[in-house]
C-alpha cells in the first residue's frame, strides 16, 4: 500500500453521512500525499446488549458483513478511488479505543463528526472525542456536510462584530 517512510490516514467509519464525508476527505487527502487509506470499522461483539450481534451467528460473520458494508461505503463516498491505495477492516474493540490503537502509527486518524451529547459531544462525537484526547498524532474531524455540499462561504464585509457564544 504505502511506500517506505510513509504512513496510512486511518479512517473510522460506520456507516454514517459523517464518516462517508470522512472517507472522502481521507482519499482526497491520500491522492494529494501519496498515502494509503485504512477504512475501519470498530466494533463489539456482544450480542445481549447489541442487536446487530444478537442476529450474527458468530463473530466472524458480523466482522465480515461490516467489510462488505465499508466496501460499499468506500465506492459510494469515492468511486474512482484507487483499490491499491484503500484497504477496508473491521476491528474488534470499543470505537474510541480500537481507533486510537489502529492509527498509533499512522499519519493521522480521520472521523466524521456527530453530535449525540453535550458540549464538545455536540460538536465531534464521543469517540471522536476519545481520540482527540488520546490520539499520539494529528486527528482530523470532518463535518458530516463537507465545504463542497454547503457551497460558498458567505460575503462577511458587511458582519459586524458581536458577542461570541
Amino acid at each position: 500500500m504505502s511506500t517506505t517512510g510513509e504512513r496510512e490516514i486511518v479512517v473510522g467509519a460506520d456507516g454514517s453521512a459523517g464518516s462517508e464525508a470522512a472517507v472522502r476527505w481521507a482519499l482526497a487527502e491520500a491522492a494529494a500525499s501519496g498515502r494509503s487509506v485504512a477504512v475501519l470499522r470498530a466494533w463489539t461483539f456482544d450480542p445481549l446488549a447489541d442487536l446487530e450481534s444478537a442476529l450474527a451467528r458468530s463473530y466472524e460473520e458480523i466482522a465480515s458483513r461490516y467489510r462488505h458494508e465499508l466496501d460499499g461505503s468506500v465506492a459510494r463516498a469515492c468511486p474512482g478511488a484507487d483499490p491499491a491505495r484503500v484497504r477496508t477492516g473491521a476491528v474488534a474493540g470499543a470505537p474510541g479505543p480500537a481507533l486510537v490503537r489502529a492509527s498509533a502509527d499512522a499519519a493521522m486518524p480521520v472521523l466524521g463528526s456527530h453530535g449525540h451529547s453535550r458540549v464538545l459531544r455536540m460538536l465531534v462525537g464521543s469517540v471522536s472525542e476519545y481520540c482527540l484526547r488520546q490520539a499520539r498524532c494529528p486527528v482530523v474531524i470532518v463535518p458530516a456536510r463537507s465545504a463542497e455540499e454547503r457551497g460558498p462561504l458567505p460575503d462577511v464585509g458587511a458582519a459586524r462584530p458581536g458577542p461570541l457564544l
